[in-house]
C-alpha cells in the first residue's frame, strides 16, 4: 500500500501495524515513494558460554612472534 506523509501522520499506528504483519508500506511525498515502512527484525538472544568445547587453542597458540615474523606481520 502507498499513502502520503499527511495520511501516514494521521495514521502512522495503523501504518506500523500493517508493517509488523507483513505488508508492504510506501509512504509518499507528491506521489513519489520516498520511505517504505519495515518491521526491525529483533536477533537472538546470546548465550554466554553456547561455543563452550566448540573452540580450540593449540599450545603455544599466545607465544610471542619470533623477531622474524614479527618483522613480516610489521610488513618490513
Amino acid at each position: 500500500m502507498q499513502v502520503n506523509v499527511h495520511a501516514a501522520k494521521t495514521n502512522l499506528s495503523r501504518l506500523i501495524d500493517r508493517a509488523e504483519s507483513g505488508e508492504e508500506v510506501i509512504i509518499a511525498k507528491a506521489g513519489r515513494p520516498v520511505v517504505k515502512l519495515v518491521p526491525v527484525r529483533r536477533q537472538a538472544r546470546r548465550v554466554f558460554g553456547s561455543a563452550a568445547g566448540q573452540i580450540v587453542f593449540r599450545k603455544g597458540w599466545d607465544a610471542p612472534l619470533s623477531e622474524k615474523d614479527f618483522r613480516v606481520f610489521l610488513g618490513r
